[in-house]
C-alpha cells in the first residue's frame, strides 16, 4: 500500500507543513474563508478524520459557513469518515460535508479496490450527486475522480463499474495528469506520464458507456 508516486513526497516522507490542533485549524479555516476562497478543501484527510470534524464545528460556531470537501482516496473505513453523524448533525442544513473521491487507484489492489467502492456506494448515498448553487459553483454533494491509466483496459474496467453502479450521471473527472513524482521514475510502469493517445482512448471509453457528466482536462 506504500505510494511509489506520492506528489505529495515533501508532505508525506520529510514531514514539510505544521501541526495543528483543532482550534488552530478552525482560525485557518476562518482566514481563508475571509480571503474569498469558495470552499475548504481536505486532501487525503482519512488519518486525521476526527480532529477534522473538531474543527470543522468549531469553525461553524464562530461563522464560517463555506461547503467542506473531503477529498479522500476512498480508502476509508465508514465507521472512521462518513458515520460519525452524532457530531455533523449539529451542522446548519446544506452545510454537510461533500465528498471527492478517487476511484482509480485500487484497479491492482482488491483490497483497496473494495474499500473504494464501498466508500463511493456511502458518499452518494449520503450527499448524492455534486450540484451547484445559484452562482454555478459546486456546493454539496459527491463526485469521483478518476487516473487515465496507460493500459486502457483497466480505465474501462473503473468506468464500467461506475456506470453500471451509479448511472450516466454520476460527476466525473478523467485526469491525464499522472507524472512520475517520488520513486516511480525508477520503476518500469510508473516511469513516464500518459500520452495524448491514451488519455484520448479514456474520453474515448467514457462516452461509449454513456457517461454524460465527465469533466476532460484541457490537452
Amino acid at each position: 500500500m506504500k505510494c511509489l508516486f506520492c506528489q505529495n513526497y515533501p508532505i508525506s516522507q520529510y514531514g514539510n507543513g505544521r501541526e495543528m490542533d483543532a482550534e488552530t485549524l478552525a482560525g485557518e479555516m476562518l482566514r481563508l474563508r475571509e480571503s474569498g476562497v469558495h470552499n475548504v478543501n481536505f486532501v487525503t484527510p482519512t488519518p486525521h478524520a476526527p480532529q477534522m470534524l473538531d474543527a470543522i464545528l468549531l469553525a461553524r460556531g464562530k461563522g464560517f459557513d463555506l461547503p467542506v470537501v473531503y477529498n479522500t482516496n476512498g480508502y476509508d473505513a465508514l465507521e472512521n469518515a462518513f458515520a460519525p453523524r452524532r457530531r455533523r448533525r449539529h451542522l446548519p442544513p446544506g452545510r454537510e460535508i461533500s465528498f471527492r473521491g478517487a476511484c482509480g487507484d485500487g484497479v491492482r489492489n482488491p483490497r483497496l479496490r473494495a474499500a473504494q467502492r464501498t466508500a463511493i456506494d456511502e458518499m452518494v448515498r449520503q450527499v448524492g450527486f455534486l450540484s451547484s448553487g445559484d452562482d454555478g459553483i459546486a456546493a454539496r454533494g459527491s463526485s469521483c475522480v478518476i487516473s487515465s491509466f496507460r493500459e486502457v483496459g483497466e480505465t474501462e474496467a473503473v468506468l464500467a463499474h461506475l456506470s453500471e453502479r451509479h448511472g450516466p450521471e454520476l460527476p466525473l473527472s478523467l485526469m491525464g495528469q499522472y507524472f512520475p513524482a517520488w520513486q516511480a521514475a525508477n520503476v518500469a510502469g510508473f516511469d513516464r506520464k500518459v500520452t495524448r493517445k491514451e488519455y484520448d482512448r479514456a474520453i474515448e471509453a467514457a462516452s461509449l458507456l454513456g457517461l454524460r457528466n465527465v469533466f476532460i482536462q484541457e490537452r
